[in-house]
């Protein structure tokens, strides 16, 4: 990589950015992040980006609508100070899970939040494992979706070896798919949950599709957030004779009682990647973090020497 290309971290995962400019070669960019005493944000880039590549990382904390807003100012410094392009890396989209209308008079936030994004002046964004595919469509610029499987598919041969009385279990209907070419890649069986949920962060498990007793389960989802499924079906799988239960999944939300929650159930291991960086107080226990800043690094790497990202899925 030569001087063309910037990294440049924003105040929610400064330690991604970090990890992306140094398997790329390159010193992580310089930028003043600050907030007036009155709660307004302020960004300034501290070099001279005319004419040069950026690429800006910012992810959904607990601390979501500051990060947007951060991430929004930090695009306009940037335009202003005369990028050749400005290229954002969103580990974890905020506002996914609110891609549709579910009931009369419901913003589709996800949607907007792109609007915002390309008014700010982005020419790409690559994200990690949207809540909805769909929401690629919801951007008139490049959208890079990247896919954590490849990272549990290797993390899990690993744990599993040659033993085959492993079950991937997807929480609902939903994951199915998802789940399917996990167990596929692993050579084990797939088990399927029935959800439903009656309202905002609570569900309830009707059915159980397939066999779990006896076998070791690997839920697989895409967000832990208050881990009330996540508990429910820990408890409805143990109840149908499970021998261990793991989970796996990209983002680590674990807001509200999820800390409690996860705590409370014997997981043989709970599995999670570093797109959400996790403070002191949500290290859970039997936690294992997987890291994806090769995958970001590779793909900014690619991008910029205009080269195949799909490749990067060949496992």
């Amino acid at each position: 990589m030569d001087g063309t290309l910037r990294v440049f971290p924003l105040s929610s995962h400064p330690e991604m950015a970090d990890k992306i400019s140094n398997l790329l070669g390159i010193e992580c960019g310089r930028i003043k992040r600050s907030k007036f005493s009155c709660g307004e944000l302020y960004t300034r880039i501290l070099e001279n980006i005319r004419g040069r590549e950026v690429y800006l990382v910012q992810t959904a904390t607990a601390d979501v609508n500051n990060d947007v807003l951060e991430l929004l100012i930090a695009v306009d410094s940037c335009k202003r100070a005369s990028a050749s392009s400005i290229n954002v890396i969103v580990p974890h989209f905020p506002y996914s899970r609110q891609d549709k209308k579910s009931d009369s008079r419901e913003p589709i936030t996800g949607r907007l939040i792109a609007n915002l994004l390309e008014a700010a002046g982005i020419d790409r964004i690559i994200t990690m494992d949207l809540h909805a595919d769909q929401i690629q469509g919801f951007f008139n610029v490049p959208v890079d979706h990247l896919n954590s499987l490849v990272l549990f598919v290797k993390y899990f041969r690993g744990v599993i070896g040659k033993a085959k009385n492993y079950t991937v279990v997807s929480p609902d209907t939903g994951r199915a798919k998802t789940c399917k070419k996990l167990a596929d890649k692993l050579g084990v069986d797939l088990a399927i949950l029935h959800k439903a949920r009656p309202q905002h962060n609570v569900s309830e498990i009707l059915h159980v599709i397939g066999e779990v007793k006896g076998k070791k389960c690997i839920l697989f989802d895409d967000i832990i957030d208050t881990a009330g499924s996540i508990q429910n079906a820990y408890n409805v799988l143990v109840n149908q004779g499970a021998q261990e239960v793991s989970v796996a999944a990209t983002h680590a939300v674990f807001s509200g009682p999820a800390v409690g929650r996860l705590n409370a159930c014997a997981f043989k291991e709970v599995v999670v990647t570093n797109t959400i960086p996790l403070p002191a107080e949500k290290k859970i226990n039997n936690l294992s973090i997987i890291d994806t800043a090769p995958i970001f690094a590779e793909t900014v790497k690619r991008n910029y020497e205009h080269a195949s990202i799909s490749e990067l899925y060949d496992i």
